[in-house]
């Protein structure tokens, strides 16, 4: 039986509200700069919005909002990351705003650690751990718990 902890992991990371956060990279479609949003009428605060992205019409998730930070204005640095996720088993494309891509860095499950419930500002539930990378602190998204809408 082969060891899994030394099993390479890929992540993106990006930046909201100063906090560098992660993404597995194998979701990450493209990057793009940000594009012209339209605003959905009664749509839910964490998907409030719909991009066209190459010809495919695209809902906006907030992560500031599910994660309860304030909402910020587009930046120069700002870019929208469209991912390929599972939305109730089915696999759905959502764009989701950053303040800044960072970087790919590759972890092991071995280098990642639990998600302490003491301190952290945010529902532990959407993160599947944190590691450290570069000096830096590296909070990974559960993409089970992040993107669903009833995950709110």
């Amino acid at each position: 039986m082969s060891d899994l902890s030394n099993t390479p992991q890929t992540a993106l990371t990006f930046v909201l509200d100063g906090e560098t956060f992660g993404v597995d990279v194998a979701r990450v479609e493209e990057i793009v700069d940000p594009l012209p949003m339209t605003r959905a009428p009664n749509a839910d605060p964490f998907a409030p919005a719909l991009v066209n992205v190459r010809g495919s019409i695209v809902p906006v998730v907030d992560l500031r909002h599910r994660l309860g930070m304030a909402a910020a204005e587009q930046r120069p640095s700002s870019r929208l990351l469209v991912l390929n996720v599972l939305v109730d088993g089915e696999p759905t494309r959502v764009a989701l705003m950053a303040d800044d891509v960072d970087a790919i860095v590759e972890t092991t499950a071995a280098e990642i650690e639990a998600v302490p419930e003491l301190g952290l500002r945010w529902p532990a539930k959407y993160f599947r751990g944190v590691a450290r990378k570069n000096g830096v602190l590296v909070i990974l998204l559960d993409e089970q718990t992040t993107f669903p809408p009833q995950a709110a």
